[in-house]
């Protein structure tokens, strides 16, 4: 059974299954686990089926969320999936621009923390000048 991220060639799709409102994220047959693990970090819930060969897995939205708070988290993914080498495909439909630029800035934000956490170097103590003795 392919999944559309092989038809479009990509590691994830993204996009509202037809017919529903749900928020599809499909990988590849044969997917790493890394790529699953982190759609699951990112909040979006684990599916499998066994079709008698490997596991057709894919990964929704929380059906429990909003259609606005959906489409924010699926797009809120997108930044860390290309951060960590993945290629991901989102329809338009489901894209919120607002949402992806919060999450780059989210991500630059955690990047230059560590920097500017780091304490800055310790001065080498002065010595004292010597004292002059006058006559």
């Amino acid at each position: 059974m392919a999944d559309l991220a092989d038809e479009y060639g990509t590691d994830v799709k993204i996009y509202i299954k037809a017919l529903t409102t749900t928020i599809h994220a499909a990988t590849p047959t044969g997917a790493p686990a890394q790529l699953r693990d982190l759609l699951e970090q990112l909040g979006l819930k684990r599916h499998e089926l066994p079709t008698g060969g490997p596991f057709h897995i894919w990964h929704t939205v929380p059906d429990h969320l909003g259609a606005d708070e959906q489409k924010h988290l699926a797009t809120h993914a997108i930044p860390a999936l290309l951060l960590a080498g993945h290629e991901v495909n989102c329809t338009p439909d489901v894209f919120d621009e607002a949402a992806y630029r919060q999450a780059v800035h989210d991500i630059r934000t955690r990047a230059a923390r560590p920097a500017a956490q780091q304490p800055a170097p310790a001065s080498s103590p002065s010595r004292p000048a010597p004292a002059r003795r006058t006559p």
